[in-house]
Order: structure tokens, then sequence, then C-alpha cells
């Protein structure tokens, strides 16, 4: 008989409601004597324990900004400085012909301020 292997994990509730994931991995199959989810390891796409990932939210920045703020905004969001968003809204308007403008505008109509 072949032995076979299978993915495991154990999902454990926090206090805050989220849940944390531990010991994954491939444990032996039923009945081979070696018990499930002994393998060690964090899953791809969580969040480290006492780190909530809190919800993407636009605004406009009321500190970071050169004219709506918007770029501020969607850096603090994202978590990245405002100068890399700021020149990909400019390569977006002198590529997409104007289509960065539009955005801009957009959001700046849309977006609540910080």
């Amino acid at each position: 008989m072949e032995e076979q292997t299978i993915p495991t994990a154990t999902v454990t509730d926090t206090p805050d409601g989220t849940g944390s994931a531990s010991g994954t991995g491939t444990g032996n199959a039923p009945g081979t004597g070696t018990p499930a989810g002994t393998a060690t390891g964090t899953p791809a796409g969580t969040v480290a324990p006492g780190r909530p990932q809190k919800p993407f939210r636009l605004h406009r920045s009321r500190r970071d900004r050169m004219l709506a703020g918007v770029c501020g905004g969607l850096a603090e969001s994202l978590g990245i400085d405002a100068g890399v968003v700021r020149i990909a809204l400019v390569a977006l308007t002198v590529l997409g012909v104007g289509v960065g403008v539009v955005l801009y505008l957009a959001a700046w109509i849309l977006a609540p301020e910080e």
C-alpha cells in the first residue's frame, strides 16, 4: 500500500475574532501511525499575529498633498511612498492619453478627505 500525504492546518479563534492558523504543512494519511498536523509553518496570505489587517479605504490626505491629496491618500492606504503613486499617475496620463487625469478628478470628487 502506498503512503499518502495530505495538507493539514489548525485554525484557532483569537480574542479579536480574526482567527489564526498554525501547524500547516503535510501530515500522513489516517491510519499510518503519524499524526496529521505535525509540520509547522505559516500559510501564505495570513496576517501575522498582533497585526490585524485593516480594510482598504481610499481617502484624500490632508498632510501629503500637492493638489487635492488624492495621491497622498492612495499612498497612505497602500503603505507606499506618495512619489511612486505620483509617477505612476503621470505615466498613466501620458501613456493612457489622459486617463490618469480623469481617474484623479473622479477620486477628487468621490474620495472623502481624511
